[in-house]
Formats: C-alpha cells, sequence, structure tokens
C-alpha cells in the first residue's frame, strides 16, 4: 500500500510538473490584418505596442501577425475575430458599417481639424457611450487601440480638380457609408471597395479617382497612377482600430490585460502625433515625385464646405430612423473633439 501511495504521489508531482510547465508557456495571440507589413500605421502603432506588451509581461504574451490579408479579407476582419479564426484584428469599422455603423461619426467630413482630434475622441467616445454598446459591445469584441487618419483628399489620374464642378460624375473609391454620402453630396458616384483592391480598379480605369489620404496612397502603390491631389479642404477621414474578442480578453489573466490596456493609453497619443507628421511628410515627397496638388481657391473651399454641411445631419437621421442613434452619436463626438485643442 506503502509502494502505491509513493507510485501515486509520484505521478502526482509529475502532473503538477506539467502544469505549472504549461502555465509558464507564453499566451500566443494571433493578429489579422489588411495592411501589408511595414505600413506606417502597423510601423507606429501595432508594432510598438506589441513589443511593449510582450515587454511588460516578460514575455507571458506574444503576437503572431499574419499582415496583408494572410487570414482573410479587410471586410472578413470583424467575423474573423469573433470566430476565433484571430484573436486581435484590424477591424476598419467602415469596411462593415452594417455591423458598426454609429462609429462612421468619426469619418464624417468636418468633424476636427487633424488626426490627434479625432483619434482622441474615438478613443474616448468608443470605450465609453453609444459606440462603445452599439458598435463594439454588440460585436462581442473590445477596442485596443484606434487612430483616426489625417483629412482625406481627392486623387485622380487624368484632370485635376480645381472647382466643384470638377467633381460631378466622377468615379471615386469610397469605403462606403458615411463616405457614399459625402462624395454623392459634392456630385461624384462612390466606388465601394477596400484599400488593398483600389490599385486594380485605379489601373483598370474603372475608376477615376480616390478618396484617400496621403500614405495610403503611397502604401497601397496608387502614387505611381494619379497625378494630382487637392489641398486645403478635407472630405472625410477613417478609422483604424484594432480589437480584441471578448471571449478571448476574458481568458486573459488581470496583468496581462493591464499592461495591455495601459500600453495603449501611452502610445495612441504620440502615434496620432507621428501620423499627422507623416501625412506633412509623404506629401512633400509625393510632390517631388510628381504628383500636382491644387490647392483650392478660398471661394471653392467653401463651396465645398457648403455642399457636404448637411452630410452629418442625413448620416444621423437615418440611423436614428434605425434605432441607432445617431444624433446622440454626433452629440458625444462633437463633445469630445471640442474637449481636444484643435492644435
Amino acid at each position: 500500500m506503502g509502494g502505491l501511495r509513493r507510485v501515486l504521489a509520484g505521478y502526482g508531482f509529475l502532473i503538477a510538473s506539467v502544469n505549472l510547465a504549461a502555465a509558464a508557456e507564453p499566451i500566443k495571440l494571433r493578429v489579422a490584418d489588411s495592411f501589408p507589413k511595414g505600413h506606417y500605421l502597423v510601423r507606429l502603432v501595432l508594432e510598438p505596442w506589441m513589443a511593449e506588451v510582450q515587454k511588460r509581461t516578460n514575455n507571458a504574451v506574444t503576437f503572431e501577425h499574419y499582415p496583408a490579408q494572410q487570414l482573410g479579407k479587410a471586410a472578413d476582419m470583424l467575423k474573423l475575430t469573433q470566430t476565433g479564426v484571430a484573436d486581435i484584428g484590424y477591424v476598419a469599422p467602415a469596411y462593415v458599417s452594417d455591423k458598426m455603423p454609429v462609429s462612421e461619426v468619426a469619418m464624417l467630413p468636418g468633424m476636427f481639424e487633424h488626426s490627434c482630434q479625432g483619434t482622441l475622441a474615438y478613443w474616448k467616445t468608443a470605450r465609453s457611450g453609444v459606440i462603445a454598446q452599439q458598435d463594439y459591445t454588440a460585436n462581442g469584441i473590445r477596442l485596443l487601440l484606434a487612430v483616426s487618419l489625417p483629412q482625406y483628399r481627392i486623387f485622380t489620374v487624368k484632370q485635376p480638380v480645381k472647382e466643384t464642378g470638377d467633381v460631378t460624375g466622377l468615379k471615386l473609391r469610397s469605403t462606403g457609408g458615411a463616405q457614399d454620402l459625402t462624395l454623392r453630396a459634392i456630385g461624384a458616384v462612390p466606388v465601394r471597395m477596400a484599400a488593398p483592391d483600389a490599385y486594380e480598379s485605379l489601373q483598370r480605369g474603372t475608376m477615376d479617382g480616390l478618396l484617400f489620404p496621403l500614405e495610403s496612397v503611397v502604401a497601397y502603390g496608387a502614387d505611381k497612377l494619379v497625378k494630382y491631389s487637392t489641398d486645403g479642404v478635407g472630405f472625410a477621414s477613417f478609422i483604424v482600430a484594432y480589437s480584441i474578442s471578448d471571449t478571448v480578453w476574458k481568458k486573459l489573466p488581470p496583468d496581462v490585460q493591464k499592461a495591455m490596456a495601459d500600453v495603449a493609453e501611452e502610445i495612441i497619443p504620440s502615434a496620432c502625433q507621428q501620423v499627422q507628421k507623416s501625412d506633412d511628410e509623404t506629401k512633400k515627397s509625393l510632390e517631388a515625385a510628381g504628383v500636382r496638388f491644387e490647392t483650392l481657391r478660398p471661394d471653392v473651399n467653401a463651396k465645398f464646405k457648403d455642399l457636404m454641411k448637411g452630410v452629418a445631419k442625413t448620416w444621423a437621421d437615418g440611423l436614428d430612423g434605425r434605432g441607432k442613434h445617431g444624433s446622440d452619436a454626433v452629440k458625444e463626438f462633437d463633445a469630445a473633439v471640442a474637449a481636444i485643442p484643435a492644435k
């Protein structure tokens, strides 16, 4: 009997050792991304966050990054994250506006002046209030990182945009939703597609141009095709957001959750400044490469703004009619922007 106890005790020690070894193994999180490796947003936002989280947890958590749509298309990132194909996903609300409609408040024209204003306002409202409840909690995901891109411009291939009439009838790339409303308001024809697909469509001539931020023109190779860009008025913006499955989040140890949240709070304010700076630098490099930036006259600028001034209300009314609280989202976002200096 004593021998049996010794054997069982030995097995117990072995099992305990195995459990301890398993507990010591790092948590591996799969990160699905549609941005190509080396994209400036990956370099300025995601990679520093992953590296610092790994450092602060003493490698208790590690990340496997799958860029360039390796795990799925940009429009599928929400589903990939919800179903466990990925633990963390680059979930761009604009690509799933049917599932995350109120986030588009940060993509409406004229809502903010620079990247940090939009970023910090979204970062606040997307974690409490209407956006948090309807776009994140309802979809079973939790926001980890977010950046609002600098104001979008109109890039064209064949002719510059100097007057409001120059846009009439132009087929321009759009992410859908709020950007569709913006383009229709100024007389253009929106062509909905994700950024990685824009180059091929532009090359084939099925589009006349792009509603794009400067950096994305370079990142997706469109700088080899476009010849002209507007300058002086912002037509829209875009929210870049990395989110984690709620199911995965709740399984993480509290110290890992804290590290993720703390690092995000530290990185986001500096990242948006770098994003804005990168935008300014890219403009200079594109000018040097031959892209012509048309600075719109003050009267033309005013006309474009006048054409777009009703977009926010149209957008909000449409959501209100579906019970999605668009007007509440506008009020919350406006209040958050007002608390952040314009420059």
